[in-house]
C-alpha cells in the first residue's frame, strides 16, 4: 500500500471519528454534563484531519510542479 493510499484511507477514518465524537458532544450537552474531555474529544481526530486534509490538497500541486520540473 503506497504512502498517499494510506493517508486517504485514514482521512477517511479520522471522519467518522470526529463525526462520532461531535455527536458525542452534542448528547453530552443536551444531557445537561459539561464534562470538559468529551469536548476535547472532537479536537483529536480533527486536527488529524487538517494534516492529512492539507497534505491531501497539497498533493496534486505538488505532482504538477515535479511534473513541469523534469520537462526541463
Amino acid at each position: 500500500m503506497s504512502w498517499t493510499h494510506w493517508i486517504r484511507v485514514s482521512h477517511r477514518w479520522l471522519s467518522l471519528a470526529f463525526t462520532v465524537a461531535v455527536i458525542a458532544n452534542f448528547v453530552a450537552m443536551a444531557k445537561g454534563s459539561t464534562v470538559v474531555w468529551v469536548g476535547v474529544l472532537a479536537l483529536i481526530p480533527l486536527a488529524l484531519l487538517l494534516f492529512s486534509g492539507l497534505y491531501l490538497f497539497v498533493l496534486p500541486y505538488a505532482h504538477k510542479w515535479r511534473r513541469g520540473r523534469r520537462a526541463h
